[in-house]
């Protein structure tokens, strides 16, 4: 089972890009896993249009779902403090660029 926050974007969806951008000025790597359930390259950024992007950090994996509007930050139910934190900064991030607001689940 997971555990989610949901960024709410009401001025419109920022690039993947972008959010990886402002992300790597935190100094941790942010490494594109899995795009639409396919495996991806390290370097590999998602197309338009994608729906669920994995991504790793340092503490883990996270799960980013796109729906209208949202963006969802999902790890596993059995996730460490450090994950959940990384969880949440990485909502964070992309509430920072797309001017969204977190609220969980």
């Amino acid at each position: 089972m997971g555990v989610q926050r949901v960024v709410k974007l009401s001025h419109g969806e920022p690039s993947f890009v972008a959010v990886a951008e402002k992300w790597a000025e935190s100094g941790e790597p942010l490494t594109v896993r899995m795009i639409d359930g396919l495996p991806a390259f390290p370097d590999e950024m998602p197309p338009d249009g994608w729906k669920e992007v994995r991504v790793s950090v340092p503490s883990g994996m996270i799960t980013l779902r796109r729906e209208s509007g949202q963006w969802a930050c999902v790890v596993w139910g059995s996730a460490d403090n450090a994950l959940l934190t990384a969880r949440d900064q990485l909502c964070d991030t992309i509430a920072s660029v797309g001017r969204g607001t977190v609220s969980d689940g």
